[in-house]
């Protein structure tokens, strides 16, 4: 390729970013005829035109004519959250602060985000909490509160659909013998048991009957079990990580799982105390969007696993990693043989298929631990499974979306 050909190429690059995409065909004709965008600024540039293209709702099948009439923080923009943190992937801070105040003119919502008594009026919804958190530095003080009363109630409303079979999940896998007239099986002390029965050991049979058995208080051995959720914040996972951090508030509220929520994109922000106070604080704690550094959040995530074969590692992420991939894989295969439950959910949504790294997932899966998008109604079942030590690929076959 002649040094003209790469400069004509550029141009046209630039021309395409600039005109939109119903120019491709056109500048394509100037050039040799192939794609213009590579990979990358193909992101850029979807999430550039969701903004600042008045043509492209029309275009994707989110309706027709002026954007400002689709305006809104609900279903009817339901990848504006992803928009968001896309941009700060490709833009410096002060840019990204720049579009997403065009973002708030342009889409209809500053009215929105400006007057507490429209923001009410709006339906919470997973779109709309996503969304609140991809703009939370720009809304207003006197609309804040409002802000987190939505944020509330959708949190409010997703532990009222799954804390229930949640604490029964982990219940039934730590008592086993729940039907036994035993108190706790689990927690039996046999050395008190011994000593206090040994005048009843029958020399004939050269067996001890115990005519009273002890038990450990709980408080005593409350934290039976670890369980990490460790959180990709891409604009992408936008739904999973709104799911995902109320789960682990749910998991926190249990005395038996000593639970830790980490979040990432290339920096690590432990979340673990906000969820177990104020699941409300913790995801406007979350910054959506960005690059992404898995291997980094799992290096840290390791100094929470103190007894692996005790320990639940949720890797919640599509796997695109921007950080050391090779490093990434071999840090989950080691955390994998110590014994520690590893899995990774693609998706943690009601959104259907996800996009992921499909080789990373292949790779992971050759080594026994599973990747595979669930319904958050389907995790109680993959959760009781695995504390019950079953085998979480067959579990991840039964919960996988279909």
């Amino acid at each position: 390729m002649t040094n003209m050909e790469i400069i004509g190429h550029e141009q046209l690059k630039r021309w395409r970013l600039i005109l939109g995409a119903e120019s491709e065909e056109k500048l394509q004709s100037f050039g040799s005829g192939g794609r213009l965008l590579d990979e990358e600024t193909a992101l850029m540039d979807e999430a550039l035109a969701a903004i600042y293209d008045d043509t492209y709702s029309n275009e994707n099948g989110n309706g027709a004519g002026n954007p400002r009439k689709q305006a809104g923080l609900g279903p009817s923009a339901p990848k504006l959250a992803k928009w968001l943190g896309d941009i700060r992937t490709f833009f410096p801070p002060d840019i990204v602060s720049v579009i997403q105040a065009d973002a708030i003119e342009r889409k209809g919502l500053k009215q929105l985000l400006f007057e507490p008594e429209l923001l009410a009026q709006v339906k919470p919804d997973i779109q709309m909490v996503a969304t609140l958190m991809a703009l939370k530095g720009k809304i207003p003080e006197r609309t804040k509160e409002t802000a987190r009363q939505l944020v509330k109630a959708v949190v409010e409303e997703i532990v009222r659909r799954l804390s229930e079979d949640l604490r029964r999940a982990v219940t039934g896998a730590l008592n086993r013998r729940r039907h036994s007239p035993l108190p706790s099986a689990t927690g039996l002390d046999w050395n008190t048991t011994i000593r206090k029965n040994l005048r009843h050991y029958d020399q004939e049979r050269k067996l001890l009957i115990p005519e009273k058995v002890y038990f450990f208080d709980r408080a005593r051995r409350s934290k039976e079990w670890t369980v990490i959720l460790d959180i990709d914040q891409s604009g992408s996972m936008a739904g999973s990580v709104i799911y995902a951090s109320i789960i682990g508030s749910i998991f926190a509220s249990m005395p038996a799982l000593d639970t830790r929520v980490v979040a990432f994109d290339t920096e690590v922000v432990d979340l673990s105390e906000q969820c177990a106070n104020d699941p409300v604080d913790m995801l406007f704690g979350i910054q959506l969007g960005g690059g992404t550094d898995i291997n980094k959040s799992i290096a840290y995530c390791e100094a929470f696993i103190t007894e692996p074969k005790k320990t639940m590692f949720i890797l919640v992420s599509d796997l695109y990693e921007g950080g050391n991939r090779s490093e990434m894989i071999r840090r989950l295969v080691d955390m994998h043989q110590a014994g520690v439950k590893t899995l990774c959910l693609l998706a943690l949504s009601d959104e259907g298929a996800p996009s992921y790294d499909d080789a990373v997932a292949k790779k992971l899966a050759q080594y026994g631990i599973p990747c595979f998008g669930c319904s958050p109604e389907k995790l109680p079942e993959l959760i009781e499974g695995a504390l019950k030590g079953l085998d979480l690929t067959a579990i991840a076959d039964r919960v996988k979306q279909g």
